[in-house]
Formats: structure tokens, C-alpha cells, sequence
């Protein structure tokens, strides 16, 4: 697992569990159609895994 994703909420926060809120807010993530990079790491994906059903993942390099 060597490289960069890029993180996008394409869904809304609203009606979502407090420790989803927060897992979203942990990647980086504020508004709807943002966008981050993060490294591609075991705890990146395990996160991500957890709010699967909000985001958006792209693989980079």
C-alpha cells in the first residue's frame, strides 16, 4: 500500500451517528464535494471502510 487517495464526501452528514461525524471530520472533510489527500495507509482505509456509504475514494500514483 504505497501512494495517495483522494477523498471525497459526496454525500451529507446529516442523520449520521456521532462517531461517523467524527470519522468524517478526522479525514479532513467539512463540506459536501470536498476534497482531500490522504496517504494510503492501513489506518487511512479503515477509516474511510467506516463511512464507505459518504465518500468517494480515488486511487493517485
Amino acid at each position: 500500500m504505497a501512494g495517495t487517495l483522494k477523498i471525497t464526501l459526496r454525500r451529507s452528514l446529516i442523520g449520521e451517528k456521532p462517531k461517523a461525524r467524527a470519522t468524517v471530520e478526522s479525514l479532513g472533510l467539512r463540506k459536501i464535494n470536498s476534497t482531500v489527500e490522504r496517504p494510503d495507509t492501513s489506518s487511512v482505509r479503515g477509516m474511510i471502510h467506516h463511512v464507505k456509504h459518504l465518500l468517494e475514494v480515488e486511487e493517485i500514483g
